[in-house]
């Protein structure tokens, strides 16, 4: 069966980094999004000390962001999923200490169009 691998990496630096090793791993391909967690969101509510001295509109609106990148792939059935986690804690550290990132695995009961990219069938 084939199965979802996703990576909440905190810090987005790492992004082009961590997409080589999972390439280099095998991965066919890497869907990346901006994305930011509920510590971040609830630590915008008080007031912001980070304005300019002449401030823009679109300065006063925007929040200060801290974000994250959330990056997921597909990948098919015998694929090895504990070399993956390695070659991604070579680069985050270990997953377990804080601020570096959650990854984890779901199945996949169906997918169309996963083998157009690996050029299997």
């Amino acid at each position: 069966m084939a199965q979802l691998v996703m990576l909440v990496l905190d810090d987005p630096d790492k992004t082009d980094e961590i997409i080589d090793a999972w390439v280099a791993a095998g991965v066919s391909g890497v869907t990346i999004l901006d994305s930011s967690g509920l510590r971040h969101r609830l630590a915008r509510r008080g007031t912001r000390d980070d304005l300019p001295l002449m401030p823009t509109l679109s300065s006063l609106l925007r929040g200060r962001e801290e974000p994250h990148r959330t990056l997921f792939a597909i990948v098919q059935d015998g694929f090895n999923v504990e070399a993956l986690v390695a070659a991604t804690e070579k680069i985050t550290g270990e997953l377990d200490d804080p601020h570096t990132g959650i990854l984890f695995v779901l199945p996949v009961s169906q997918v169309w169009g996963l083998n157009r990219r690996t050029g299997g069938r």
